[in-house]
């Protein structure tokens, strides 16, 4: 019997599924893409609604609703705070209706109780006790119900919950839970759906030349925030019930796994934006409140810049140029991640001969596509390691090979191997400074002499934000700045302003600031006596190095940014 009535209802819901995909198909809302996808997704999400599921394949939440409501047979209809019948809401109370998240409305004369979903409706048998009249049922959309539901408790402060409220930290988790500011919130939502944000977010974000956006889930709301010019700046608000809608959004485009909500996912989302293909880095991780995602932009016209155009001073430029022209060794670029590392290791292989090179790279992840050059993607799960990548690659006879970072001895052990043997190695190691990446390797276990033997030179790096050209003002430097640039020719120097164009910062567009070490014989000595970091950073500056603050400071004595972004840039 049970497995009969198991049928029968089964049998009930695929009709409803199949008329309301059917409807929304025959009004173009979604194509056979589309239904190919909500049904890969319905298997996925085992309890997530169908509603839920279209909406995060990107149907328009009005369409959705009078599908339902026809479907259902329901009445459908947009609201205002006009349509409220306040007499059954102050029956009700707003924390109830709030609570459930219904509202109820008056059309001609007749009272409706308005919900956002079907399953709210069957509230209706439990509020007819308490009206004298007859209710109606009636569908809207959840930014209308939501909306006048904030408008009446700012309205009406003083109202009390009922004792079936939620306690502080259910109340936190309760998706529809709402705040002071929920208006705001409601009425930004109803004007861009969760689509429309997505959208915006990230075409603001491409607008702004941004090179990351954060979406953080907060206690009242959920934040989103640009990093531009290697400063995160806020961007919007969305209300909280909106979260995981959003969250879902991006994981679709991301192709994730939407039901997974308690281990880090990544992926990556291409896209055009003003005509321009954008790949985004998607970065997911589970916090209390809900899923944080990071998107970072890659545009494909970063690796498209010269090394001309990076900032290098000429001498400099020269020496580099003349490193990666080496026929063998290895050459690192060394800084904190979101340096311009991978711009500057791109740009120094688009200088080379991609036609008479074999030029292979190994990366994790690939962050642009090169044409003329093998790139090797790591896969830790399936033991595709920077190591066991090297050694391959070392079997395909290249003559420059890109090593996106050594991690480990394994890894660095293969990199000096493959200098030695006779190849170009290009690679990245996070540390603060040129010397320190040579003591570094020594640290991870490389004897001192395969260092020394190995290593030709090494770039340190830091992104440097130039001062906006529209607000700038030249100055005489005071007593401080004075002395910091004791040495340099200025009789003037730029400060940071600020106006609309560069959003009050004073600062638009970044610009390299670089520290290169060049071994020779003496240092190559140094390092084979496994010398202190304070012993070699001195030797190194005897030989000629200058500094990252030293090379800061001249782009500050050119006009093209400040004392202080050099001071908070460099130790």
């Amino acid at each position: 019997m049970k497995s009969l009535e198991t049928k029968v209802k089964a049998k009930k819901s695929r009709s409803y599924s199949e008329k309301l995909l059917g409807l929304l198909q025959d009004w173009d809302c979604i194509n056979e893409e589309d239904l190919k996808l909500v049904d890969r997704l319905q298997k996925q999400s085992h309890g997530r609604s169908l509603s839920l599921i279209l909406q995060d394949v990107g149907v328009e939440e009005e369409h959705l609703q009078k599908a339902v409501a026809e479907v259902s047979g329901l009445h459908f209809s947009k609201l205002t705070i006009e349509n409220v019948a306040d007499d059954l809401v102050t029956k009700l109370g707003i924390g109830w209706c709030t609570e459930h998240g219904v509202i109820p409305v008056r059309f001609k004369g007749n009272a409706f109780i308005a919900s956002s979903t079907v399953d709210e409706l069957f509230l209706t048998d439990d509020i007819r006790n308490k009206f004298s009249e007859s209710v109606g049922q009636m569908l809207s959309t959840h930014c209308d119900i939501q909306g006048i539901l904030g408008q009446l408790a700012q309205a009406d402060k003083t109202v009390e919950k009922d004792d079936d409220t939620k306690d502080g930290a259910e109340f936190y988790e309760e998706e529809n839970s709402t705040s002071v500011d929920l208006q705001e919130e409601a009425n930004h939502a109803e004007s861009s759906p969760v689509v429309r944000i997505v959208g915006e977010m990230i075409t603001s974000a491409v607008r702004e030349d941004a090179s990351d956006i954060h979406f953080e889930p907060g206690t009242d709301c959920s934040h989103i925030r640009l990093r531009i010019d290697g400063i995160l700046h806020d961007f919007k608000q969305c209300e909280k019930n909106m979260h995981s809608a959003i969250v879902s959004r991006i994981k679709i485009l991301a192709n994730l796994d939407i039901a997974e909500r308690r281990i880090p996912q990544d992926g990556r989302i291409r896209a055009t934006v003003f005509g321009r293909s954008i790949d985004l880095r998607v970065s997911t991780v589970p916090t209390p409140k809900g899923e944080k995602v990071v998107l970072r932009l890659l545009d494909d016209r970063n690796i498209r810049i010269g090394l001309d155009e990076l900032g290098f001073c000429k001498e400099s430029l020269s020496a580099w140029k003349h490193e990666i022209s080496s026929p063998h060794g290895i050459i690192l670029v060394t800084g904190p991640t979101g340096c311009g590392k991978t711009t500057t290791l791109y740009s120094s292989l688009q200088e080379m001969d991609r036609e008479r090179l074999n030029i292979s790279t190994v990366e994790d992840p690939v962050e642009y596509e090169l044409s003329g050059i093998t790139q090797i993607q790591v896969h830790e799960k399936i033991d595709m390691t920077f190591s066991r990548a090297l050694r391959a690659l070392l079997r395909q006879d290249p003559d420059v090979v890109l090593l996106g970072e050594i991690r480990d001895m394994e890894t660095a052990s293969v990199a000096i191997q493959a200098a030695m043997t006779g190849h170009l190695v290009l690679s990245t190691l996070h540390t603060n400074d040129a010397p320190s990446s040579l003591t570094r390797l020594i640290n991870i276990g490389i004897e001192p002499f395969l260092v020394a033997s190995a290593v030709n030179g090494v770039l340190a790096q830091r992104l440097a934000r130039r001062v906006c050209q529209k607000c700038v003002q030249m100055k005489n430097p005071n007593k401080r700045e004075s002395k910091l640039l004791e040495g340099f020719n200025c009789e003037q120097i730029p400060h940071a302003v600020g106006c609309s164009s560069c959003r009050g910062s004073g600062y638009s567009g970044r610009l390299g600031v670089y520290e290169l070490l060049i071994m020779d014989d003496e240092l190559r000595d140094s390092i084979a006596g496994n010398p202190t970091i304070t012993s070699f950073r001195k030797l190194a500056l005897n030989r000629g190095m200058q500094t990252l603050r030293h090379d800061g400071f001249a782009k500050v004595a050119d006009g093209l940014t400040t004392v202080d972004e050099i001071l908070r840039l460099t130790a």
